[in-house]
């Protein structure tokens, strides 16, 4: 675990070195700023095959994170969760970014490090599956991720599929930078 030097306090947001490069590819693709009904269709697709009632696909910059996909049940919706923006030290994405890895939480209560985090007490979130999207460059440009408010086996086959939509989802973003020229 990482503790602030000053306070001694747990860090719950990882430190992004990536952070600069990750701004700038992003731009260069243009993500992570606007919304995009593509991505929104796909994450209801992550949301379908995970049976989860939230999802997203989540560009992290360096001060904030945006979901320029984003799924949510009707229930959701009337809640305000989830929101398009969210600050880099909310939620579970910053951490697979940083990792580069997947990162599966059955139940964020478990874990000190994720329990702390403001999405479980202001929007109920309570398990965590999400798969970094790492371009042709090697750069992480934020998670594939199914978000749901009851504790949550995952299990292999649900780390095997959010890794395999991810693949996709890169796949995607591929072909829309080879259109692009």
């Amino acid at each position: 675990m990482t503790y602030y030097e000053s306070t001694g306090h747990l860090l719950l947001t990882p430190v992004d070195r990536e952070a600069p490069a990750r701004a700038v590819r992003l731009r260069e693709l243009g993500l992570g700023e606007r919304v995009d009904a593509e991505l929104d269709a796909f994450a209801a697709r992550v949301a379908r095959t995970l049976r989860t009632p939230y999802a997203g696909v989540n560009f992290v910059g360096e001060e904030r994170q945006f979901f320029a996909g984003l799924h949510h049940g009707p229930d959701a919706a009337q809640a305000g969760y989830p929101a398009r923006v969210l600050p880099r030290d909310h939620g579970y994405c910053p951490h697979v970014v940083v990792r580069r890895r997947a990162l599966v939480l059955q139940d964020v209560r478990d874990f000190a490090r994720f329990a702390g985090n403001a999405v479980v007490d202001e929007s109920g979130v309570r398990s965590y599956l999400g798969a970094p999207l790492t371009d042709r460059r090697g750069v992480v440009l934020g998670t594939v991720c199914a978000v749901d408010v009851v504790p949550r086996r995952w299990g292999t086959e649900g780390l095997t599929t959010v890794k395999a939509l991810a693949a996709d989802l890169v796949e995607l973003i591929h072909a829309r930078e080879d259109r692009r020229g």
